[in-house]
């Protein structure tokens, strides 16, 4: 599985991102590229354990069930899925700043490998392993690159 370890995957990812410019059209959703990228960094922050967060009820009730339907194949995450509170951007950003912080942390935390991860549990799916907390945030960047066709 593609996660955010390798450095290959991480660096497709930032070609990736290279190509998203502040018109580029999306396939869903309503952020702009330049919010898209400040959420991703966000969700970084998380895993990397600067953003702190609590477990949502449902994640109680369900995410032991969901995790492994979600970090256990190469499926894609469905379009328009909920996302954290503590990961929503709203108002004007830059997106030359949002990719240089973006891919900033991309690089910490593929340099910094498994000894980054947060041991805080992911809101929705509990305690991750460093590996699944790589599988999901190679997920995530990849989800909100395909809503932009990149």
């Amino acid at each position: 599985m593609k996660n955010l370890f390798d450095a290959a995957p991480a660096d497709q990812i930032k070609w990736r991102m290279d190509q998203l410019r502040p018109d580029s059209g999306r396939q869903w959703g309503k952020r702009s590229p330049a919010q898209v990228m400040a959420h991703c960094s966000l969700g970084l922050e998380m895993a990397l354990g600067e953003i702190k967060t609590r477990r949502k009820l449902i994640g109680r009730l369900i995410g032991l069930v969901i995790k492994p339907m979600v970090l256990g194949n190469d499926d894609e995450f469905r379009r328009n899925s909920p996302t954290l509170d503590e990961l929503a951007v709203s108002g004007e950003r830059d997106l030359a700043a949002e990719r240089r912080r973006l891919g900033s942390l991309i690089d910490r935390f593929v340099s910094g490998g498994p000894s980054v991860c947060t041991s805080r549990p992911h809101p929705y799916f509990g305690r991750l392993t460093p590996m699944e907390w790589a599988i999901l945030e190679y997920k995530h960047l990849d989800h909100h690159l395909r809503q932009f066709n990149v």
